[in-house]
């Protein structure tokens, strides 16, 4: 009950708190919301004085909000946000923060105390040290709305886990750009000088001059492998040493890259011709372990590479082999495997690498600016807003994934396909997406769609999550024009869609036959009886289910083909889910895809490429 003093203003015809809801029953409550009538606005500022001074726990409410209503103002004193902050966070972000909720600053916690005090926040910060597990978001009971990662990587935070939860995680994936790249030109230069082994030998007092003869950086080619954020600023600034620089990213616009002086080659021309390689790609399937020993073998002999990127890029062992045959003359690393790597680590200690304890975006500046971009996205979370740094897809009305459920698949299936068909080197200039419906494009939201599409084109060769709220701001800055059509087709409105057709345009295809007649690379793919599938492939028509995964071969249509192709499958022990064949018209050219369960080896795929009626054929991954 409120005390009889609180509000002693004439004026006021009605005050009164819902106990379940008033915080003045309890400081410990988990009430959001007061709320009270008065008649007159100018008593306001003293009966909220009075509630301040009845009792101290409402200091926490920042503000009143006023109505008019039929009986006057209602005022409603919302309560601030608490939001925990599990791990150091600079001092800029710590204010941002402290201006719009209640922060709680507790480092080193255990899983347990981190469970306990989660319950009474509605919001977490963390680093990379903090585990952020199914647990913690099932002790929340729901009250966690967003979980803040203080830089890039996600790998602590359970993604699936906080989607079901209904909780959004974002990331501060731009901040530490600049650092990270400067990071790279300082191990680059340290290298090709031998700073790091001439320091130790004089500290070891040692005058060693010529044994670290150093080799010069200008006219020296650089291979900048991954053109995004941080590989682009190290390329400027090797420029800038009078580098040549070069680079490779299959999906980087070459405008982009043109506009910083950089030219766009395939992987194997990259790692061919550097005198030097720095290393900025995502780990990812595609690229976990890429610098093995048959890539080692391609590169330049002396080559020296850089890495501050992803540990897992490079084969370490392999890296140590190279390093002792004088493949690779040097080695710069930031990143490793298995952070901290082990102390015997025959990498670490090998005399002609130079390693840093992943400080890549360790500078003042960047931890800075990383609490600031990370407590500007809490913040914005919190009040509701879009977040273009969110990185799991947030929660999507029941009624919507019902119907769109199989949809949904099929987008992200038709983009993984596409995206898979592109040769490198020009890069992805445009998608344009054509729906065919029934339906007005009033009753049929095609955003969720997009997403997936977009999540399927960059997702398989990107670190980046993509989901419905970040979708159109990924693409845009990986460079990727999207574009929609919908076209009516006579077909029942209670589908919502007939068909799904992705065309990229300007690009090379590694599979000719998937070039439609005005030459883009086309799919298309329709539900039938809720299960996505393949219906179009260039100008030839399929029908094979989405699944596992899928070789198209292009033969001239003749007896003998399937049984051909499948026992060189079956001689390796590649079982065959489905096969379909689609050609123009008998005897002409055909289209076969061949569906299997497992992926077939190189030798194996070299074989059916000898077929002779085989002229081209391609491996996906669905």
């Amino acid at each position: 009950m409120l005390p009889p003093n609180v509000c002693s203003n004439p004026n006021a015809i009605a005050v009164s708190f819902p106990p379940e809801r008033c915080l003045l029953t309890s400081p410990s409550a988990s009430v959001r919301r007061l709320q009270f009538s008065i008649q007159d606005k100018d008593s306001i500022e003293t009966c909220f004085l009075g509630i301040h001074l009845a009792n101290p726990a409402c200091s926490k409410i920042p503000a009143l909000r006023t109505r008019s209503t039929g009986r006057g103002l209602r005022i409603e004193a919302v309560a601030r946000p608490t939001i925990l902050v599990a791990e150091k966070l600079g001092e800029a972000g710590l204010g941002l923060l402290r201006e719009f909720a209640n922060v709680d600053c507790s480092y080193n916690l255990s899983p347990e105390e981190l469970c306990v005090k989660i319950s009474l926040c509605d919001a977490l910060i963390v680093r990379s040290g903090t585990k952020v597990t199914q647990e913690v978001f099932e002790a929340s009971k729901g009250r966690l709305k967003v979980v803040g990662r203080a830089g890039v990587g996600i790998d602590n935070v359970d993604l699936q886990a906080a989607t079901e939860s209904g909780c959004l995680v974002v990331n501060a994936p731009t901040a530490n750009t600049v650092a990270a790249a400067e990071h790279g030109i300082a191990l680059l230069t340290a290298m090709a000088r031998n700073v790091a082994q001439a320091d130790a030998s004089m500290k070891a007092g040692k005058w060693q001059r010529n044994k670290y003869v150093g080799v010069s950086l200008v006219g020296k080619t650089l291979a900048v492998m991954g053109f995004g954020k941080v590989g682009s600023e190290v390329a400027r600034r090797a420029r800038g040493l009078g580098m040549h620089v070069i680079a490779h990213d299959p999906y980087a616009p070459a405008d982009r890259a043109r506009a910083v002086g950089v030219d766009l080659v395939s992987f194997d021309e990259a790692i061919s011709t550097a005198d030097f390689i720095s290393l900025h790609m995502p780990l990812t399937p595609t690229t976990a372990k890429i610098f093995n020993d048959e890539t080692f073998a391609k590169l330049k002999k002396g080559v020296r590479i850089i890495n501050v990127a992803r540990g897992g890029v490079i084969d370490e062992d392999a890296l140590v082999r190279a390093l002792d045959n004088g493949t690779v003359a040097q080695a710069a690393l930031d990143v490793f495997t298995v952070e901290p790597p082990p102390k015997d680590s025959k990498l670490v200690i090998h005399e002609n690498v130079i390693v840093t304890p992943h400080l890549g975006a360790s500078t003042v500046e960047a931890q800075e600016g990383v609490a600031v971009e990370i407590a500007e996205a809490v913040i914005g979370a919190l009040k509701g807003e879009l977040a273009a740094t969110a990185v799991n897809a947030p929660m999507v009305p029941a009624e919507v994934l019902s119907e769109l459920a199989s949809y949904v698949i099929l987008a992200e299936k038709l983009g993984r396909l596409a995206v898979q068909l592109v040769a490198g080197g020009s890069g992805i200039k445009g998608v344009k997406v054509v729906y065919t419906s029934a339906r007005d494009p009033d009753d049929l939201d095609t955003r969720i769609l997009r997403a997936m599409i977009t999540k399927g084109i960059i997702e398989p060769i990107s670190s980046v999550f993509v989901n419905i709220v970040n979708a159109d701001y990924t693409a845009k800055q990986r460079g990727l024009r999207i574009s929609e059509e919908r076209i009516f087709r006579d077909t029942s409105p209670e589908i919502p869609l007939d068909s799904i057709q992705i065309h990229l345009s300007n690009v090379e295809s590694k599979f000719a036959s998937a070039l439609s007649d005005a030459g883009d690379i086309t799919v298309e793919g329709r539900v039938k009886d809720g299960i996505p599938r393949l219906t179009l492939v260039g100008s030839f028509s399929v029908d094979v289910s989405l699944e596992g995964n899928v070789i198209l071969c292009r033969n001239t249509d003749q007896p003998g083909n399937i049984g051909r192709v499948g026992r060189i499958l079956g001689e390796q022990n590649v079982n065959i889910s489905f096969m379909s064949v689609g050609r123009t018209a008998p005897r002409k050219q055909a289209i076969m895809t061949i569906g299997v369960d497992e992926e077939p080896n190189k030798e194996t795929l070299r074989k059916i490429g000898e077929t002779p009626t085989i002229e081209e054929f391609v491996f996906l991954k669905l």
